[in-house]
């Protein structure tokens, strides 16, 4: 690190606006992000703001997105609190997984059951 380069730590800071916490309802590592599809990314959002609008135009995790952005995690919160805030993406709790299972495979089981 030369004199001049202010470091990781200051960089981070900076992006956050010195926030360590998101706005908005707290939301954990396997939440769902998702672009919101009528998004327009506004010319003044950082480079990793709009990483992570490019990346969740497919449901992602909060701990995929930390990690393709290797940004620590609490960090990774407030930029995808800030484009929550901001009605750029959502970010939902995944479903449990009773309710992940679609009519579809009902109906296979019901069919295999009355084959029986």
């Amino acid at each position: 690190m030369t004199g001049d380069d202010p470091g990781p730590l200051v960089r981070l800071f900076g992006l956050t606006g010195g926030r360590a916490r998101p706005p908005g309802e707290d939301f954990n590592l396997v939440a769902i992000v998702t672009t919101v599809p009528t998004a327009h990314a506004q010319g003044d959002l950082s480079p990793e703001y709009l990483t992570v609008l490019a990346m969740c135009r497919r449901p992602t995790p909060v701990a995929d997105v930390a990690a393709q952005l290797r940004l620590p995690l609490n960090i990774t919160r407030v930029i995808l609190g800030d484009l929550r805030y901001e009605g750029l993406v959502t970010i939902d709790r995944p479903r449990p997984a009773t309710q992940a299972i679609d009519e579809r495979i009902y109906r296979e089981v019901l069919h295999g059951l009355r084959s029986l």
